[in-house]
């Protein structure tokens, strides 16, 4: 494996146990919060493979609803999670999956908008060290790491438009890390993740906005608060 930096062996900052089982699950946890763009009411989450082996004894339940409240791995809180998150009046629920799974660390979170009844489908794997990839979203596959700052854009898939997307990162002199994208069926609805060198700005998110064919933008920046998102996210 080609080496990356010093966290890809030493791990991040966290409350244990594990990097993989706890510190990962959390990161998948915190990227559903802000795909999702709102407290969640209720969330259902269901583990494979490993995960659901060992959820309990590694705190793994615990590390996905600190996430899901925006804490971040060393969050001292991580441990009372659960209970402040029902505190908080998320109905939350764990469960043991069966059948294919993409890596034995998989989580499957199913969860509903307390503001707008938005509800979200997605699974997330925790591939070691604490780092992790966001492999499907609503139904579309994607590839989000959490390493960059990451835009989401759900658009129709008509001719033109990712060019008109990359023509906007270009004006604004964003360069893109890694692009993926995914469409339901042709002309139909699409998904397009971005990952970033540098973090989006409102400007940025709202040209991005206006394009035609896009219905709206999200950002998933891990190295952010939500307090620090307020005004990026635009959403139509």
């Amino acid at each position: 494996m080609r080496f990356k930096d010093v966290f890809s062996i030493i791990g991040p900052a966290m409350v244990g146990p594990s990097s993989s089982h706890t510190a990962g699950a959390a990161r998948i946890g915190r990227a559903a919060r802000q795909v999702l763009g709102e407290p969640a009411s209720e969330a259902e989450v269901t583990f494979f493979g490993s995960f659901a082996a060992t959820y309990q004894g590694h705190g793994t339940d615990r590390a996905i609803a600190g996430g899901l409240l925006d804490f971040a791995t060393d969050d001292s809180r991580l441990p009372d999670s659960i209970e402040l998150a029902e505190e908080a009046g998320m109905a939350i629920s764990f469960g043991q999956g069966t059948g294919l799974f993409p890596h034995p660390n998989t989580v499957r979170l199913r969860l509903t908008g307390a503001q707008t009844g938005t509800e979200l489908t997605l699974t997330g794997i925790s591939i070691g060290g604490g780092n992790i990839e966001i492999v499907d979203i609503d139904g579309f596959g994607v590839k989000l790491t959490g390493m960059y700052p990451t835009v989401l854009i759900h658009h129709m898939d008509y001719l033109g438009v990712l060019a008109s997307v990359t023509d906007v990162m270009r004006r604004g002199q964003f360069n893109i890390g890694h692009m993926s994208l995914d469409r339901k069926n042709r002309s139909g609805a699409a998904l397009t993740v971005l990952e970033l060198d540098e973090a989006a700005t409102p400007e940025l998110l709202h040209e991005l906005s206006a394009l035609p064919a896009v219905q709206s933008v999200k950002v998933v920046d891990l190295n952010e608060t939500l307090q620090e998102q307020k005004g990026k996210d635009n959403t139509r």
